[in-house]
């Protein structure tokens, strides 16, 4: 447990990982025992299907291009008052409960993080020309500014931050989660940056998991297949994390009750570990 004392831990916490109550409140629980055990942790959390059925139940459509929602004015609105609202504050009184003492936050507070506008490109399938992909007021962090988080950590707080964030055009961006933790990760030279998702961690052709992982180990699985899908910009997230600074991150499974400790706090270890 010593390996970790008085080191930063980020972790992202998925929305598909926060659907049961009894692993919110075990999640809760284990955050609350890293700060009694000399770590200082940082949560970032998702909200996707949050935010889906809040648009739903308002009658707001939403669409996913390139993976990501297409977020316009009414859109942005509802994500941040889910994200840095109903979400929020539920993970902030889970921790509280459970004898933590945490902090909601959002990219907004304290300037935490500044944005840029998101852009990518897809082909026109009939003109097969390459065209800019506007997807609304989705972000990226452009910078991070961690004062405020240096304050709380110093004064024993628990972050609990949402991705969102302002530009500097003024208005909101609504950015992804996955990116938003490394980004900050970063800016805290944090020992380990955990997501939590809802699978064990990367798999092999054979479906096993993969224990441990060099950077580029795993770009050879990615330009080999064995990485596909989903898990593509998510080890991805993890390679520009650890270019950002951070010293290893971790993909885990959000559903097995305590895995953070598992991660931490044994030498087998909960997921798949990439480092340099």
């Amino acid at each position: 447990m010593q390996r970790y004392d008085k080191r930063r831990v980020v972790v992202k916490y998925g929305g598909h990982a926060m659907g049961d109550a009894d692993l919110g409140k075990a999640f809760a629980a284990d955050i609350t025992l890293l700060r009694q055990s000399g770590v200082h942790p940082v949560v970032v959390h998702g909200g996707g299907p949050q935010i889906g059925n809040m648009l739903k139940r308002l009658n707001i459509v939403s669409e996913f291009r390139g993976g990501l929602r297409v977020t316009d004015k009414a859109t942005v609105e509802i994500v941040e008052m889910v994200l840095a609202g109903s979400i929020n504050k539920e993970i902030v009184q889970l921790i509280n409960a459970e004898g933590g003492r945490a902090v909601g936050l959002c990219g907004k507070d304290g300037n935490l993080v500044t944005a840029t506008k998101l852009t990518r490109t897809e082909m026109d399938p009939d003109s097969n020309i390459e065209k800019i992909l506007d997807l609304g007021f989705v972000g990226e962090p452009a910078h991070v500014n961690p004062v405020m988080l240096d304050l709380m950590l110093k004064e024993d707080l628990i972050p609990v931050v949402a991705p969102v964030a302002p530009g500097t055009d003024g208005e909101t961006y609504n950015i992804n989660a996955d990116t938003f933790a490394g980004a900050i990760a970063g800016a805290l030279h944090a020992s380990r940056l955990l997501f939590l998702t809802d699978v064990p961690g990367v798999l092999d052709k054979e479906g096993k998991l993969i224990k441990n992982l060099t950077v580029a180990h795993a770009r050879e699985l990615i330009a080999d297949g064995t990485i596909s899908g989903g898990m593509i910009p998510k080890v991805e997230t993890c390679i520009e994390a650890l270019d950002r600074g951070v010293e290893g991150v971790v993909i885990l499974d959000g559903k097995v009750k305590h895995a953070v400790l598992l991660e931490l706090f044994t030498d087998r270890g909960a997921g798949t570990l990439i480092s340099k």
